[in-house]
């Protein structure tokens, strides 16, 4: 039987890191245009990163669900509907989230340990039901700004000006055209690795 998690009061913002490792995050797919192309581009370069999945979102992609899993990326929980989470009343919040890790558990055969509220909009319920739930709350430490689709060149500045050890990367593989996406991760991730980073994947505290 497994230890019950702590309920924490703010999300997990950056990784212990001491050699020059950082993790980088994906929200919000999986998306069939989108990530098959994001995940060419990890297994070109050989580097594991964090899904942060919608469930509406794994019910329409399923294949592609396992097909990141089988690439050794962690699936994270993003709620079903990507809904303002500390606007939603308590028991549509543990139903978005509970039925996000029913889906993923059914589709690879293993829940979620990591989740993300849409918007970074955290309360004391969220990070409850969260912990109930047997996942501890990542948020990130730079955003890309992908979500704005400012042109390529400007998210790969964002992720380079902002590298440093430790730190979590959010970018985002649905939700909107995504090509601005696709191409910077082809040019900032070989520069990344190039100047001595290493891409990996967080280790839960306590563990």
């Amino acid at each position: 039987m497994s230890t019950r998690l702590p309920v924490r009061h703010e999300p997990i913002l950056r990784m212990d890191a001491h050699d020059g490792s950082m993790v980088l995050t994906f929200d919000d797919g999986p998306d069939p245009l989108y990530t098959p192309h994001i995940l060419r581009t990890l297994r070109e370069h050989d580097v594991r990163v964090m899904f942060f999945v919608c469930g509406e979102q794994v019910e329409w992609n399923k294949d592609l669900l396992r097909e990141m899993a089988d690439d050794g990326h962690i699936i994270g929980n993003h709620i079903w509907t990507h809904p303002l989470l500390t606007k939603t009343p308590c028991s549509a919040v543990r139903s978005e989230i509970g039925r996000t890790c029913e889906i993923v558990d059914d589709t690879i055969g293993e829940s979620p340990a990591w989740f993300r509220a849409p918007y970074g909009a955290w309360n004391r319920n969220v990070f409850r039901i969260g912990a109930d739930l047997g996942m501890e709350p990542l948020a990130w430490t730079v955003d890309s700004n992908d979500w704005a689709e400012p042109g390529t060149r400007s998210i790969v500045r964002a992720v380079r000006d902002g590298a440093a050890p430790g730190v979590v990367v959010l970018s985002h593989d649905e939700g909107g055209n995504r090509s601005q996406v696709v191409a910077a991760l082809r040019t900032c991730l070989p520069e990344l690795l190039d100047s001595g980073y290493r891409i990996t994947l967080p280790r839960r505290p306590g563990v």
